[in-house]
Order: structure tokens, then C-alpha cells, then sequence
């Protein structure tokens, strides 16, 4: 199993925390986003770990290199860092994951290592984490579950009274899903008009094909997406001395 984490985004709204250090360099309680991160993906046994890097990407890859030597480490450039999303970052990991079961992380979530565990260990193949105990807005990726907690939309445009929860921006992927996930980037990213998507429209596409994702409910176990310097306050509040 691969760890993919995407880091390649400037944290424009984290201005001025940013200005000279990446989003998942930031400290919390004297250790970096990046740092709790890496050390619960070796807690859980994940060994190679995929980084898909863009804004000041020399300093995340000399951290790493320093901090955790015994990872295997594969780097990614995102070139076109400044004008795409999460959907290019990972689509560019195809080379390295594709075929492999992978977990996917968005760079700047502090999360309790519960969740990883339990995400490791759930039964599902495709699996996306949902915390139910959120309001959602907008800005949240929204995911609507029938059934068998079968996801059927993972959107920011999905109506917050429809959906179950929000989707915390860790999912694990299987190998044969992961083939036609990332067929179906590069057939997205053929196109400029969506350099912006989130990866959750490849999700979404693959789900109309009758493809399986499941959710996993997260809910009570502290977690936070780090967007704004109100969201870097919230995950000093939660994880100071406790992680």
C-alpha cells in the first residue's frame, strides 16, 4: 500500500502563514502538519509514499529527506501548480500508483491516526472518510450515501440538506479502481476548462459508471482541513498536546 499526498497548492488563504513556507510546514504544537502526517502513515506501516509538490517544493523535499529518512520517497512536480487542482496533482501520480492500492491525502488535514487505521482496516476497496457532525456550507465536499453506505455524489455542489457528511480529504483507493481512475483524469485533463477540478469529479464520474465508493464515518474523531487562519487556530485548539 502507497501513501499520495498532495502538496503542491500555495495556501493563498493562509496568507501571510504562507508567504515563505508551505501550508504543511506550518507547526502545530511544535511539530509540522507534514510531520504528524508522515509519522502516523510509518505508525500504520506505510513505507512509500508518493508527494505531488509545486509552491516551494524544495522545501518540503529537503524536510522530508532530513526528517524521515527511511521513507521511500517519490516526487512529483506539478508545474502547472499555479493554475490547476487536486484533480492534475493527482492524475500526475500515474506513473508511480497506478494499479496499486493507495491512500490519498490532502496535505494540509490534521487528523487523529484512528481514522488511518480505520481506513486501512475497513472492508471497503474504495473508501472516502465522512464526518457527520459538520455544518456544511459550500466550501465543504459534500457526500450523499445510499444504501450499504454507498456514496452516490461527492461534490461542493451537492445541496448540504442531501448529503450525510463532509469528506475529509483522505481516501483509500483500491488497484483495480485506481487503473480507471486515472484513465479517467487524463481524459479530463485533456482539457484546460478542467485544470480546476477536484479529484472528486473523477470520484463522481467513476460512480455514474456504477463504480463502488463506500463512506466511512470519522465522525467524533478529531480532525481539521486547514484552509484559513482561522482553520490553523481551530487545530492548535485540538491537537495541542495531543497528538
Amino acid at each position: 500500500m502507497k501513501a499520495i499526498i498532495l502538496a503542491a497548492g500555495v495556501g493563498s488563504r493562509i496568507r501571510p502563514l504562507t508567504d515563505h513556507c508551505p501550508k504543511s510546514l506550518l507547526t502545530i504544537d511544535g511539530k509540522t502538519i507534514l510531520e504528524m502526517m508522515l509519522s502516523h502513515i510509518q505508525d500504520c506501516g506505510i513505507r512509500e509514499v508518493v508527494f505531488v509538490l509545486g509552491y516551494l517544493q524544495d522545501q518540503i523535499r529537503d524536510y522530508v529527506t532530513e526528517q524521515f529518512p527511511n521513507l521511500l520517497t517519490h516526487y512529483i512536480i506539478n508545474e502547472r501548480y499555479t493554475e490547476t487542482n487536486t484533480g492534475y496533482s493527482l492524475m500526475l501520480t500515474r506513473d508511480i500508483a497506478e494499479g496499486s492500492t493507495f491512500i490519498k491525502f490532502d496535505a494540509d488535514v490534521v487528523f487523529d491516526i484512528n481514522i488511518l487505521k480505520n481506513l486501512i482496516g475497513s472492508r471497503y476497496e474504495n473508501c472516502l472518510c465522512i464526518d457527520k457532525n459538520i455544518d456544511l456550507d459550500a466550501e465543504e465536499v459534500k457526500v450523499i450515501v445510499e444504501g450499504d453506505n454507498r456514496v452516490v455524489r461527492a461534490s461542493k455542489t451537492v445541496n448540504p440538506a442531501d448529503a450525510m457528511g463532509e469528506s475529509i480529504g483522505i481516501e483509500k483507493i483500491g488497484g483495480e479502481v485506481s487503473k480507471l481512475l486515472f484513465a479517467e483524469l487524463e481524459t479530463m485533463m485533456k482539457e484546460k476548462k478542467h485544470y480546476q477540478e477536484y479529484y472528486e469529479a473523477a470520484y463522481e464520474k467513476l460512480i455514474a459508471k456504477n463504480v463502488p465508493f463506500y463512506a466511512m464515518d470519522i465522525t467524533g474523531l478529531p480532525w481539521t482541513e486547514i484552509d484559513t487562519q482561522e482553520d490553523f487556530a481551530t487545530a492548535r485548539k485540538i491537537f495541542s498536546h495531543t497528538v
